[in-house]
Parts: structure tokens; sequence; C-alpha cells
């Protein structure tokens, strides 16, 4: 883990857990593609407010990463590569896009948390992402939903 505010934080994590001493260094993640949402995401994580986060299932794929999985841990930063906090993903849902509702928006508790806000937030997201592999998001493109809980803060 090259990040060593995020290395200190799992390891202030692993003193006080020691059943999970064996695990691999967690993912250092950050939410959002700006520093305003990426702080008041990381906020909303510490506060117990955000608890999910949507994945566009063709950026993960167009940038070769993994899917989440039940069990995963990561380390939360602001924008700045602050380490704020740790999670553990709980689940994982692949759902289309038109087929996300208000639970889905609730989950991710941002802005007022309707489902109003999750579609406009997350389409000029998506549109933002994907565009760098000159596609464009669809109704009909996949989703990972992914659960989280918040398991550590110093």
């Amino acid at each position: 883990m090259e990040n060593s505010s995020a290395r200190n934080l799992w390891g202030d994590f692993l003193d006080a857990h020691l059943e999970f001493a064996s695990e691999d260094a967690p993912k250092v993640i950050r939410f959002c593609d700006n520093e305003k949402d990426a702080n008041i995401c990381a906020d909303l994580v510490r506060k117990d407010v955000k608890r999910a986060t949507s994945h566009s299932l063709l950026g993960l794929q167009l940038r070769k990463e993994k899917l989440p999985k039940i069990g995963d841990f990561a380390v939360v930063t602001d924008w700045s590569g602050n380490a704020k906090c740790i999670i553990r993903t709980t689940s994982v849902r692949l759902v289309p896009y038109f087929a996300v509702n208000s639970d889905h928006a609730r989950l991710e508790g941002e802005g007022d948390k309707s489902l109003e806000h999750w579609q406009k937030t997350h389409w000029d997201y998506y549109t933002r992402e994907l565009s760098q592999f000159d596609r464009k998001p669809r109704e009909s493109m996949i989703v990972v939903f992914e659960n989280f809980e918040k398991l550590f803060e110093k």
C-alpha cells in the first residue's frame, strides 16, 4: 500500500482487530471524480449516511478492474489521499440502470437521497467516466451496486 495515511489506518485497524491480521492489504479508494464530492462522500461514509456505491460494469471492464466481492476491505480517503475510514463490502448486485430504485439512492446517501438526484448525478458521472473510452451510458447498462459497512475510523 503506497498511501502512508491508508497504511497507518490499516495498521491501527489491525491492532484493534487481530482476527483480520491475515487479510491482504485493502484497496485504497476515494469516491467521485472531483474534490468537493469526494470529500463530501468520505464524510458521509464516516457518518454512516453513505452505505453503498454504484459502479458502471462497463467502466470497470474498460479499466480492467475486478468486480467488488463480499468481504472486500477498502480504505476510504478524501480527495487529497487522507485516510478517513475502513469499509467492508457486504453485498454486490448487478442491476440495469433503469431498474435502480429509491432504496438504492437512499443507501448511497448523497444529496437529498432521492432517486432523481441519484439518476442525475450518476448519469453525469457515467458520461464523464465512459467518454474516456469513446463510450456513452445507456439506460440498459449494468450498474454494480455495492453495499458496505464502516468498520473503523480514527
